[in-house]
C-alpha cells in the first residue's frame, strides 16, 4: 500500500479531540462541534500545497507586496449524508469555495455503495476538489465518488479528507485512484464482521445528526 499518499494529521490538539470523538458518551451536539474543528484542522494540511501569487496592497502605512491563494479554485465534496458533518469546518477556512453534494448508502448485506443523489458545481471540472467524509471503512464508497468526479472531467489530485481509516479502506481508494491524496486523523486496527472500523467511532451520520 502506497502510504506515501496518505497524510496522518497527529498534531497533539487533533489527537485530544479525537479521542473525545470517539467516546460513545459524547453527546451529538459536542460531536458535531468536534467533526467541524477536526475537518478545520485538516483543511489546513489539505491546502499547505495550494499555490501563492504576488498582489500589492496598501497598508494604513504603505504599499507593499504580499502573497494570496493563485490557481484553481476550490470544491468541497460531502459524501452524504456524514459528510455533511464537516463542510463547515472546511467553509470556515475556504469561505470562497463552491459546495458539491454526494448521496450514498451502504447495502448493509453486501457493503457495497449505491449512489442515490449528486449535484455538482457546473464548473467543478475547473477546479480543485477536496472530498469529505467522516469515515474510511471499506472504501467502496470513497472509491465510488471519486470515479464519479472523474467521469464529471475533474483532474489532478483529488484530496480525500477523512477522520478515522481502516487499512482496507485505504487500500481499496488508492488501488482505485493513482492521483488521489488522503488525509486522516488516524489509521485504525481494521473492520468488523458488520465492515464497521474498530476502534473507529461508530455510526458517524448517527452521531452527527442524533437519530440513533
Amino acid at each position: 500500500m502506497d502510504l506515501e499518499r496518505v497524510k496522518v494529521i497527529d498534531h497533539p490538539m487533533v489527537q485530544h479531540k479525537l479521542s473525545i470523538l470517539r467516546n460513545k458518551d459524547t453527546s451529538s451536539k459536542q460531536f458535531r462541534e468536534l467533526v467541524s474543528e477536526l475537518a478545520l484542522f485538516e483543511g489546513y494540511e489539505a491546502t499547505r500545497d495550494l499555490p501563492l501569487e504576488k498582489v500589492v496592497i496598501e497598508t494604513p502605512i504603505c504599499e507593499t507586496e504580499a502573497l494570496r491563494i493563485g490557481g484553481k479554485k476550490l470544491a468541497v465534496v460531502p459524501i452524504l449524508r456524514a459528510g455533511l458533518g464537516m463542510v463547515d469546518g472546511v467553509l470556515e477556512l475556504i469561505p470562497a469555495a463552491r459546495v458539491g453534494h454526494l448521496g450514498m448508502y451502504r447495502d448493509e448485506e453486501t457493503h457495497l455503495p449505491h449512489a442515490y443523489y449528486d449535484k455538482l458545481p457546473s464548473d467543478v471540472a475547473e477546479r480543485q476538489v477536496i472530498v469529505v467524509d467522516p469515515m474510511l471503512a471499506t472504501g467502496g464508497s470513497a472509491a465510488a465518488a471519486l470515479q464519479y468526479l472523474r467521469e464529471a472531467g475533474v483532474t489532478g489530485t483529488i484530496k480525500l479528507m477523512v477522520l478515522v481509516a481502516a487499512p482496507e479502506g485505504l487500500e481499496t481508494v488508492l488501488a482505485a485512484d493513482e492521483d488521489v491524496m488522503i488525509y486522516t486523523c488516524a489509521i485504525d486496527e481494521g473492520l468488523n464482521e458488520a465492515a464497521y472500523i474498530v476502534p473507529g467511532l461508530g455510526d458517524a451520520g448517527d452521531r452527527i445528526f442524533g437519530t440513533k
